[in-house]
């Protein structure tokens, strides 16, 4: 089902099992994942190849890695295929965000329950009547994170789309009617934020039977953002003990 390389990796990602853990924070930046792992203990480079970075570490003990899925639907689909084929099973991908709504202020996060699926990539896996939603027990451990970390968040839907440029400039599209009708549904219809990446990872997920959820930020501060995620992680981590 899976492309390897000639050193039986997965091809893209460029990983074997044992390499990543369970739990996988996703940011979209390649840049951000030595920020992220920088919150983990004992984190080690494991693989960088493309887009996708990967490091490895630790939670109270427990392996926790944490993977770029670099920008937009394809190649966040592709990096869930193939860690979730070297054994990860709980993912919290991490990203920035334009706000739809203007009740937020700036360094508040969204915790996204589900995602307008205004791509193209996940038409390829599932009819669109197939609804992109993150898993209740990982909005449950984000809510909890963010409240820990004294992080105002609003919880509801995203929208995930395709072209950046649409949204940040559609007076230069042939299509700026359209975009700026379909901004306003989306606004009217409370739709919280847009991104890029959440939709794939919510459908991948699905499917696959793993878990999955997401917390943005617009320009508020990164490593706050980052705090919850990995708070939320090790609420998981704990419920997975117990359970």
């Amino acid at each position: 089902m899976y492309a390897y390389n000639e050193r039986g990796q997965q091809y893209h990602v460029e990983l074997s099992k044992g390499d990543v853990g369970r739990y996988v924070i996703l940011p979209g930046d390649p840049g951000r994942v030595e920020v992220i792992a920088a919150f983990l203990d004992h984190p080690v480079k494991v693989a960088s190849h493309r887009e996708y970075v990967t490091y490895t570490g630790t939670l109270d003990g427990t392996k926790v890695s944490v993977t770029s899925t670099g920008i937009g639907g394809p190649s966040t689909a592709i990096a869930a295929e193939e860690l979730i084929a070297v054994g990860a099973d709980t993912f919290i991908r991490i990203g920035t965000a334009g706000m739809i709504q203007d009740y937020f202020d700036l360094n508040d996060c969204i915790i996204a329950t589900g995602a307008v699926r205004d791509e193209g990539t996940t038409r390829q896996y599932i009819p669109l009547a197939y609804p992109a939603v993150a898993h209740y027990q990982v909005v449950t451990a984000l809510q909890y994170a963010a409240e820990k970390c004294g992080k105002v968040s609003h919880t509801g839907i995203v929208q995930s789309k395709d072209a950046f440029y649409g949204e940040a400039e559609p007076e230069s599209m042939p299509n700026e009617d359209m975009l700026r009708s379909q901004w306003q549904a989306w606004k009217r219809g409370q739709v919280l934020a847009s991104e890029m990446e959440a939709a794939a990872l919510f459908i991948v997920s699905s499917i696959r039977k793993v878990r999955a959820g997401c917390i943005l930020n617009n320009r508020g501060d990164m490593k706050e953002t980052i705090a919850v995620a990995v708070e939320a992680m090790r609420y998981l981590i704990v419920a997975d003990r117990k359970s």
